[in-house]
């Protein structure tokens, strides 16, 4: 281990030390203190260590939000095994691909999510641990309290650029990508989150948002890193929010639509002025960011950033530059580029590409696809943008090869759900983008070219449903004899939005 070396583990024993009583972790009753928190984390540790799950390991959580759920992030720290979370909206099968790439030495699942794995155990042998958080279990899971014990051992011999948790990102390739970050990656974002918000001992951050994504995961460690506390909810209910909020004095929020406009909403019905809410953090519309403003004494924060990036590498307020996405974070180095990797002149379109202690390490099981996304030294983000001239950067579009659709905060890549929607029969082809939406932010649109008029928009949104995650169900679908194709043959992008955009 290197003298120099500094882990999330060493983070959470730091936290035990500098902050004791406090409190660190709240989930309805029950608080736990930094010093608790800690001790739990090392008696799930040593569960592990019995288990014999070693370093580098991965273990699958598909699971809503739990107090338990970050005692097992932290467990994985301290003993170098790579935490390895699954979004809870995917079907089996998505989750399946997902456990194929991960090759796990343990998953743990919970109540909600055993429809999807329930004989799992009895058919997946690859998989040693299955276990089940809280008390009691489903046959073939073993309850996840039963593994805490005293006596933890020593630490493992875990470096800072050892992988702590691979987050999956869209599926661009039919198998989520795994952005595999390192200790380090995730205490520098702490750090550069804990500067520009200036969280400290007295915030209090409701964490709502799932446990699998990036917004939620590093903003519960910057908290817990500052000497803040976790406000742990299963998943977000408006209402329960806003009590919360009241209840336990939540300073900070994240924000992706429709959280936002259904928090003001349930706090209009409830009475609450949301006295104590300090910054909202994320994506949202104009009207949904203003009204913030306008009723509430809390600032919304918007930036540039992803799974691949620990989170943002550009933060600002909104009305630091309305419209723009921030400057570059002390720990990133951004530029503009062109097709042929040329820095662009301020004012020009270019890709967004990213270097520092920010960018993840690669993506999991993937090295010709991390070697691609890191040439000429640079993380080539897919996503094009300016910079204006006081150093703004200013997000545009998705490069057409990595078009992203995010209806929700989710990642949905058009090209997964054009392969389900082409297995129907009567579909000859199929243009899948996003299109703006008042409540997700944006909606799924399908312009889908089938002869002799047999299907309907319900029958498409019901086959994709039926076979991926049902977030990745089009929301508006349109027919047409013939898509407008290239020479080639393939379908025109570009010509199908301009053709049926305003179809709605």
């Amino acid at each position: 281990m290197s003298p120099h070396g500094f882990t999330v583990y060493d983070m959470i024993a730091r936290g035990a030390l500098a902050f004791a009583d406090a409190p660190a972790v709240i989930q309805g009753e029950q608080v736990l203190s930094f010093r608790q928190f800690r001790d739990r984390v090392d008696a799930l540790a040593a569960g592990l260590a019995a288990l014999g799950i070693g370093r580098g390991e991965r273990v699958c959580v598909l699971a809503q939000n739990d107090a338990a759920y970050l005692e097992l992030y932290g467990a994985c720290a301290r003993q170098g095994i790579v935490a390895y979370p699954i979004n809870w909206r995917l079907t089996a099968a998505e989750v399946e691909r997902v456990v194929e790439r991960a090759a796990p030495a343990m998953f743990v699942a919970d109540a909600s999510t055993l429809g999807t794995v329930a004989d799992w155990p009895a058919t997946r042998r690859s998989v040693r641990h299955w276990y089940q958080l809280g008390a009691a279990a489903a046959p073939g899971f073993t309850p996840l309290a039963h593994l805490y014990r005293a006596g933890a051992p020593p630490p493992a011999d875990v470096e800072a650029d050892d992988v702590f948790a691979v987050i999956s990102t869209a599926a661009v390739d039919v198998v989520p990508r795994g952005a595999a970050l390192t200790h380090a990656n995730v205490l520098v974002a702490n750090l550069a989150a804990m500067a520009c918000f200036g969280y400290g001992p007295g915030d209090r951050y409701l964490l709502a948002l799932p446990l699998f994504h990036i917004t939620a995961l590093g903003t519960a460690l910057a908290h817990l890193h500052a000497g803040g506390a976790c406000v742990v909810v299963a998943r977000f209910e408006a209402e329960e929010a806003v009590r919360l909020i009241d209840r336990h004095g939540i300073t900070h929020l994240s924000d992706f639509p429709p959280v936002l406009a259904n928090v003001l909403d349930a706090a209009d019905k409830l009475g609450s002025r949301l006295p104590s809410l300090r910054d909202v953090a994320g994506l949202d519309a104009p009207p949904t960011i203003q009204r913030l403003h306008e009723t509430t004494k809390a600032r919304f924060w918007t930036g540039f950033g992803q799974s691949e990036t620990s989170g943002f590498v550009t933060l600002q307020r909104v009305l630091d530059r309305p419209g723009a996405a921030g400057r570059p974070l002390p720990p990133a180095t951004i530029a503009l580029v062109d097709d042929y990797d040329r820095e662009v002149p301020v004012g020009s379109l270019g890709e967004i590409v990213v270097r520092g202690p920010l960018v993840f390490q690669g993506y999991f099981a993937q090295p010709d696809v991390t070697a691609y996304t890191f040439r000429n030294g640079w993380h080539h983000t897919g996503d094009v943008g300016r910079f204006d001239a006081d150093g703004y950067l200013h997000y545009v579009k998705r490069k057409p090869e990595k078009e992203l659709i995010k209806p929700g905060g989710e990642n949905v890549y058009p090209a997964e759900v054009e392969t389900v929607i082409m297995q129907m029969d009567g579909v000859t082809g199929v243009c899948v983008y996003g299109v703006p939406d008042p409540r997700w932010g944006e909606a799924i649109k399908a312009v889908v070219e089938s002869r002799g008029g047999r299907l309907t928009g319900d029958q498409v949104r019901d086959f994709v449903a039926t076979r991926i995650a049902r977030f990745k169900r089009p929301h508006v679908v349109v027919f047409t004899e013939a898509l407008p194709r290239g020479a080639d043959g393939a379908v025109d992008r570009e010509a199908v939005k301009q053709a049926f955009d305003q179809i709605r």
